[in-house]
């Protein structure tokens, strides 16, 4: 089984890995800091919005059993990449929409994405292609986190349960058995 990454940041890191970690073909999503000029960024460093990182995920998935393509299609339909630096109430240029694509396959890939996406949004989508960086995973209690605190976080209630309704109403082949 080989397996492949994807880096995608979609505003805040709970939310999005909660979307990815029940995907079928999904072995791993880490939370974490990409894009900045800061090294080791802390989390509190990067919601201040000084240090220039994306709250991020990193999948580690198995291209046999779903496609860098369709974890895109699953990225737009699952977050507004029409909001420039903000999704929501949360506001600053680390809940950018971006990708970091590993290298040429999937920066083509991410630029058809994005075209191919372009009809379900009334608005331009914003989201941004840009280089690979250094990934910094993000603090322990980052990870995994709707599976635990996140259920009792109010924020977390109002904004994953809708995301995961869009996944399962339009990918719900994709999903792991649960």
């Amino acid at each position: 089984m080989s397996q492949s990454q994807a880096i995608l940041a979609g505003g805040c890191f709970w939310c999005t890995e909660a979307v990815f970690q029940s995907l079928n073909g999904v072995s791993g999503v880490e939370s974490g800091y990409i894009g900045g000029t800061v090294t080791n960024p802390t989390y509190r460093q990067v919601c201040g919005g000084d240090t220039g990182h994306a709250e991020a995920i990193r999948v580690t998935f198995d291209p046999e059993q779903i496609s860098y393509a369709d974890l895109l299609d699953i990225f737009f339909a699952t977050h507004d990449p029409t909001q420039l630096n903000r999704q929501g109430n949360d506001v600053g240029t680390q809940y950018r929409s971006a990708i970091f694509p590993d290298g040429p396959e999937q920066e083509a890939e991410a630029r058809a994405a994005i075209v191919r996406n372009q009809s379900d949004w009334p608005l331009p989508i914003v989201t941004t292609i840009e280089p690979m960086a250094t990934w910094y995973p993000a603090e322990d209690y980052h990870q995994e986190y709707w599976n635990g605190e996140g259920q009792r976080n109010p924020y977390c209630l109002a904004v994953i349960p809708p995301k995961l309704a869009k996944l399962r109403k339009g990918y719900a082949e994709r999903l792991k058995a649960s």
